[in-house]
Order: structure tokens, then C-alpha cells, then sequence
């Protein structure tokens, strides 16, 4: 079970974007996260009139790896660590480090 997951809110802390917020959109294999409005990078693209795509300059999110992002802890506002819990029913569930309130389940 992963520590951050797609569609979570969480909170940059370390980097050039530090204590910026935002959502999960994506999750990579290698440990990497790309989430919305952070690490923005400028792609230089040509243009291709095969496919319809215009050039110029385009800006996109780049990855950055999931050690350099939090969870938002919605009770407090603040980062907070991801820890895992087994459920008396069997079910493994991610709780929060700093008060053990069940995350999703």
C-alpha cells in the first residue's frame, strides 16, 4: 500500500516550490509524483501540423520524488507523516503519524 496516493492533498517540503499545496495527479513506479501547479518547467516544443499541435513554449509539471512531499493533515492544516494500520477485520488502512486517525477506509 503506498504512503501517497493519486488525488491527495499535499504540501512541498523541500525544494523551489516549498509550502506550496496541491493535488496528486499522477504516481510514478520509480518513486516519483507529479502534482498540480508545482514544478512548473518551460518544454520548448516545434510544432507538428501532422498531429495539430502548435509550437512555442509550453509550461508543464515536471516529477518530483515523494520524499520532497507531505500529506496534509486536513484537522490540522500541516504535514504530517503516513504511517499503516491493520484493521481488526484484516484490512490494511493508512493512518496519520501524529494523531492515528484513519486516512481512507
Amino acid at each position: 500500500m503506498a504512503k501517497i496516493k493519486r488525488n491527495d492533498e499535499v504540501i512541498v517540503i523541500t525544494g523551489r516550490d516549498k509550502g506550496k499545496r496541491g493535488k496528486v495527479q499522477r504516481v510514478l513506479e520509480d518513486g516519483r509524483v507529479f502534482v498540480s501547479g508545482i514544478n512548473m518547467v518551460k518544454r520548448h516544443t516545434r510544432a507538428n501540423p501532422q498531429a495539430g499541435t502548435a509550437g512555442g513554449i509550453l509550461e508543464k509539471e515536471a516529477s518530483l520524488h515523494i520524499s520532497n512531499v507531505a500529506l496534509v493533515n486536513p484537522a490540522t492544516g500541516k504535514a504530517d507523516r503516513v504511517g499503516r494500520k491493520l484493521l481488526a477485520d484484516g484490512t490494511k488502512v493508512r493512518v496519520y503519524r501524529s494523531s492515528g486517525e484513519v486516512i481512507d477506509g
